[in-house]
């Protein structure tokens, strides 16, 4: 059996006696067990999974906490992904990558294997089922997988909207993501500094029972802001004194245009512009297809629309429109380096690519 796994794994050994361990009440009434029937135990009890096997999509980026290496004038990032496996499991995974000055960007191959992280408890709010997780300092961004834990994500953790936020100074990066246990889902929220420990906590409130909230970077006179979708049509800006807990909502877009005539939501947490807030946009029009638009919002009050565009920015192109879910482009967050907004987006849920343009174009784009 070590011949036929030990090179798919690290560690082999050791992910045996620890699953054999979490099978200790089951194993107790039976005689005493030498390591090796423990370790034999261990792995009748496990099973492989391909955590990308059918898709890797919906992805949204932001600056590395760690700078080191970046090409000069440009940058490091992170991106975040939805993987999907067997039985349309969603997980979150991890790339690395650089921006270089003039825009172009630059993917790091991913590691070979994936890792397990340690679960805590972590009680925070009170009542709640918080957990914490934590990868081992060997271990590389693009083995760090997210795979569902809780009974409200057994079925899948989905979309996470990337952001690093300002507070202060103080910076953390913050997702919002769709928990689904394969009956309903809900909105959490996950914290981290380093992207090696990860806390995920539930979101309460009226307005986190719809998918797509989506955070400002920082705050707003004071108090946390968020743009979410509640009633699977139209998007509302929300304020939140705790951070946890959102409740009530100003709508303030409502589909306008043949292309978002289903329905509207966020492409992932507004983009801090000089004199405005750039919020990209999905629309879903006929035979259910998706295309990415943009909004400019007033700087000091959100929940006034300066400008939307008429047509999409990133459409389904006819050589792209086959795949896992087809007629399809999506994004779940982009960020600004210098005059240009980098765009990763998804293509019909199968793969993802990069999009780039100067802000000057884009908002010219908007306001035309």
């Amino acid at each position: 059996m070590l011949d036929n796994f030990e090179g798919r794994h690290r560690n082999l050994i050791d992910i045996f006696e620890t699953r054999a361990a979490d099978m200790e009440n089951a194993l107790e009434p039976h005689a005493e067990l030498n390591k090796t029937q423990r370790r034999l135990i261990g792995a009748y009890f496990l099973n492989e999974y391909s955590f990308e096997a059918s898709a890797l999509f919906n992805p949204s980026i932001v600056r590395h906490p760690d700078q080191t290496g970046a090409p000069q004038n440009g940058c490091r990032f992170i991106l975040s992904l939805r993987a999907v496996g067997e039985g349309h499991i969603s997980s979150l995974t991890f790339r690395s990558g650089t921006i270089a000055a003039d825009g172009s960007v630059g993917v790091d191959p991913p590691a070979r294997l994936a890792a397990i992280p340690k679960v805590h408890s972590y009680p925070f709010p009170p009542n709640s089922d918080a957990v914490e997780v934590t990868f081992g300092d060997d271990e590389e961004l693009s083995e760090r997988v997210i795979f569902p834990i809780t009974d409200a994500q057994s079925n899948g953790i989905e979309d996470a909207r990337f952001v690093e936020f300002d507070d202060d100074g103080r910076r953390t990066y913050y997702a919002t993501y769709t928990a689904y246990s394969g009956r309903s889902i809900r909105s959490e929220l996950l914290e981290t500094t380093d992207f090696r420990s990860f806390r995920m906590t539930p979101l309460g409130g009226s307005a986190t029972r719809n998918k797509g909230m989506a955070l400002f970077p920082r705050k707003i006179d004071g108090r946390y802001a968020m743009i979410g979708r509640q009633d699977n049509e139209n998007l509302y800006l929300i304020y939140s004194d705790d951070l946890y807990t959102w409740d009530g909502g100003h709508s303030i877009l409502h589909p306008e245009y043949p292309w978002e005539f289903v329905q509207i939501g966020n492409c992932g947490s507004p983009v801090e512009l000089d004199d405005c807030w750039l919020l990209l946009t999905h629309g879903v029009g006929p035979v259910r297809k998706y295309s990415i638009g943009a909004v400019l919002l007033d700087k000091k009050d959100p929940s006034k629309v300066l400008a939307r565009t008429r047509e999409p920015l990133v459409r389904p192109e006819p050589t792209e429109r086959e795949g896992y879910v087809p007629n399809v482009v999506y994004t779940c967050g982009a960020m600004r380096h210098g005059d240009q907004i980098i765009l990763p987006y998804a293509v019909s849920d199968t793969f993802s690519n990069f999009a780039t343009i100067t802000i000057a174009a884009l908002i010219q784009a908007i306001a035309s």
